[in-house]
């Protein structure tokens, strides 16, 4: 595993260089005007750390899979992706296509819309396929929402990126989010102040060599996906300073733990 200790925050100056020379080609206008608009509060307003940048290929097809704990993850990716160069395509839910001026964002930005618990659930997995092999960058979250683990470490993940990472071949970039929890948190009101700092780093390709060529079984699938979760996890401890769990929580069986006993019928 592969933990990485981040260098000190962007200074102003930095953060300007890069306010010009960020990637800009391939936004389409609706995302390049989402881009410009966030960018100063975003790279601005808390302080800003991006280490591992070296790591994304400067073409070709990529996976960053990433781990969840605000909102505005999504936000900072972006950032970093396009500061090293890329221009990022997201899975999102297919929810954000339906709000208005969002989802011109989203199509504008060819973004992939993820319809769960739909006869069209697989046109995703289809599209980031299609999208890795024309070259593209892909971020993905492998746990599908928002960390439900109480300490925030990233939990169980569905072997969806597994699979994608199989059939294609394309590296996967792990990338850690720290920080964000912190100026945005899960209640979803802001908290800028006192200032925050926010980490997102990112370490080398994954090596999934022992799953590549084979069949793509269920067991296979999902020791690509916790090999996957497992660089990410130990990039999330190193901006921690912190042990990870053993075993990453796993909310379906923490649900059957809390469900309360069936209700005895009366007779």
């Amino acid at each position: 595993m592969t933990e990485t200790v981040p260098p000190r925050p962007l200074r102003v100056r930095e953060v300007l260089a890069l306010s010009f020379t960020r990637r800009r080609r391939g936004s389409g206008f609706w995302f390049g005007f989402a881009i410009s608009a966030l960018w100063p509060v975003t790279m601005f307003g808390p302080r800003v750390v991006f280490a591992g940048g070296e790591h994304l290929p400067r073409s070709g097809g990529a996976l960053l899979a990433c781990n969840h704990v605000s909102d505005v993850d999504p936000i900072y990716d972006v950032a970093f992706a396009i500061s090293h160069g890329r221009m990022p395509r997201f899975l999102a839910k297919a929810e954000l296509w339906r709000i208005p001026v969002v989802r011109s964002v989203m199509a504008g930005g060819r973004h992939i819309p993820v319809h769960r618990a739909s006869t069209r659930a697989a046109d995703a997995y289809k599209e980031a396929i299609e999208a890795l092999r024309r070259g593209e960058v892909v971020v993905f979250y492998p746990e599908g929402t928002l960390t439900a683990d109480p300490d925030e470490w990233p939990m169980k993940a569905k072997n969806g990126i597994g699979r994608i990472a199989l059939v294609t071949g394309t590296p996967v970039i792990p990338v850690a989010n720290w920080g964000t929890q912190d100026l945005v948190p899960p209640d979803r009101h802001p908290h800028p102040f006192p200032r925050k700092t926010v980490k997102v780093v990112a370490g080398p390709p994954v090596d999934l060599s022992r799953w590549l060529g084979g069949p793509r079984t269920r067991t296979a699938l999902d020791g690509a996906t916790g090999a996957i979760m497992s660089e990410i996890t130990a990039l999330v401890a190193g901006l921690r300073g912190e042990e990870s769990p053993p075993v990453p929580y796993d909310p379906a069986s923490a649900a059957v733990r809390t469900a309360p006993p069936p209700t005895q019928a009366a007779g």
